[in-house]
Formats: structure tokens, sequence, C-alpha cells
């Protein structure tokens, strides 16, 4: 009788045995989906975040280059208001430099 009772208690073993492999391969296959539906999230944040990124980017680049023409018409402006400045400044100092070369020109050292 206590053979009866071991061989049972091995069949018991056993049978237990195969459901935990079953239930460890069961866990591996979630594991298994679970890592790859993480993936393709990820992915689809990456792709979602460069889309968006490079909608920003092209969006400042248009704004910077739509303004460009602008900002070149405004440095043009500021630099012929600057010349005419230097002009006014060159023409008011003109004859005090000429008289000043004049006198060193015509003044001898003995």
């Amino acid at each position: 009788m206590d053979s009866m009772r071991g061989q049972g208690g091995i069949q018991m073993l056993l049978t237990a045995e195969q459901e935990a492999q079953q239930i460890v391969y069961a866990a591996r296959n979630v594991k298994t989906t679970r890592l790859r539906q993480a993936k393709e999230e990820a992915e689809m944040e990456v792709t979602n975040y460069r889309s968006h990124l490079e909608v920003e980017y092209k969006q400042k680049l248009s704004e910077t280059s739509g303004s460009s023409d602008s900002t070149e018409k405004r440095l043009e402006v500021e630099t012929e208001q600057k010349i005419q400045h230097l002009k006014k400044a060159a023409s008011q100092v003109s004859p005090d430099v000429i008289a000043m070369l004049t006198k060193y020109i015509t003044t001898i050292k003995t």
C-alpha cells in the first residue's frame, strides 16, 4: 500500500511540475508579447515626436525666411542712414582737415 501511495505522490509531483512548466511558458509568452507591444508603442511615440519637431522646425524656418526680406530691407535702410550720417560728418570736418594739412605742408621746420 505504501508503494501505491508513493507512486501516487510521484504522479502528483510530475503533474505539478508539468503545470508549473505550462505556467512559466505562458508567463514568458505574455512577457514577450508585452515587450513587443512596448517596443511598438515606443516607436510610435518616437515617430510622433520626430514629426512634431519637424513641423516646428519647418514653421520656424518659414517664419525666419519670410521675415528675411523685411530684415534685409531694414538693414539696407539702416546702412544708408549710417552712410549719409558719415558723409555729413566728413563734410563738416573736411575744411578743418584741409586747413590742417595745408598748414603742415606749407610750414617748413628749420
